[in-house]
């Protein structure tokens, strides 16, 4: 392990973030990690690592930073514009880095989130077996906590790319989002509501962070013979809850259990596109079966698996 980075301005908010911690929401702690595993892999894949590999996660804004060790890095999510040393660097792509170089990762000009990835990750102590930052509980990632300047990332053990890698294509995210979504499990609250839930379009509201994200948009009425709420229950990130008001809440990675009905789950890999949405954007819901849920989740792992074989060459 040694040093690589120094903080020389976070942005608005970057964490420590890796696959996340699926093993403990019985405990109360949330699975956490990247909100957009498709960039979250790619950007590791890209620079060598394993693809739940620690990175940082950037939003609205990205991180710079001083380079303290010779390194591959790379870029991916948000369209960023990435420099080092006031030189534009391509994303989606290795960038080999040198001591005292500055690594700005931009604002980005589509999306909300970008991944830092480098050669043999971020190192920091794992909990639990990951390194995600859990804000809400100020666990994992550097000191439970968002970064800030000046401070000093270490990198694990790893060796320069014999070539540079870089991926032909990358997602354009856009301001409207499709996402595809199972009725459930609490649909039968909303029996009157549901062809309003698929047939409408949404805004991403201001409420908008690695919890969840609240839309804006027609009021999703419940039955007149379903309770206001219900027990509480586990979530899953995708899970749709719809709150006394009426307004959609999309769940994310930072909580695990709601006491309110869910009229929808979006499919799993579609949930890097809500990651990468931004307040304003807007949103359509797409119902598919259970089995085409299946199916799609199938074709997304065949997917990731050409991805992979590519960037290793």
């Amino acid at each position: 392990m040694s040093d690589v980075f120094g903080v020389i301005s976070p942005g608005p908010l970057t964490t420590v973030q890796d696959a996340g911690r699926p093993a403990f929401q019985h405990m109360g702690v949330p699975v956490s990690g990247a909100l957009d595993r498709y960039a979250l892999r790619v950007a590791n894949w890209l620079v060598g690592n394993a693809g739940g590999c620690a990175v940082l996660e950037a939003t609205l804004a990205g991180v710079r930073l001083e380079v303290l060790a010779e390194a591959d890095i790379a870029l991916t999510g948000a369209a960023s514009a990435l420099t080092v040393n006031g030189v534009r660097a391509p994303g989606w792509a290795s960038v080999r880095v040198r001591p005292g170089d500055v690594v700005d990762a931009g604002v980005p000009e589509d999306g909300c989130r970008s991944y830092l990835a480098v050669a043999g990750g971020i190192d920091v102590p794992p909990v639990m077996g990951s390194r995600a930052t859990y804000l809400g509980g100020r666990l994992g990632g550097f000191n439970g906590r968002a970064l800030e300047a000046g401070d000093v990332l270490r990198r694990g053990p790893a060796k320069l790319l014999d070539r540079p890698r870089c991926l032909p294509w990358f997602p354009l995210y856009g301001s409207t989002v499709v996402l595809r979504a199972v009725p459930g499990p609490q649909d039968g609250y909303f029996r009157s509501a549901l062809e309003t839930f698929f047939d409408s379009v949404f805004t991403v509201s201001a409420q908008a962070n690695r919890m969840g994200y609240r839309l804006e948009g027609p009021v999703l009425a419940r039955e007149p013979d379903a309770p206001a709420s219900i027990v509480s229950e586990p979530i899953v990130a995708g899970n749709v809850q719809v709150p006394a008001d009426g307004q959609a809440i999309i769940l994310l990675n930072e909580q695990t259990l709601g006491g309110y009905a869910k009229i929808a789950t979006v499919i799993t890999p579609d949930l890097f596109k809500v990651a990468q949405a931004k307040p304003g954007d807007t949103v359509r819901f797409l119902p598919v079966t259970v089995a085409e849920a299946g199916a799609v989740a199938r074709q997304w792992a065949a997917f990731l698996s050409e991805v992979q074989a590519l960037l290793a060459g």
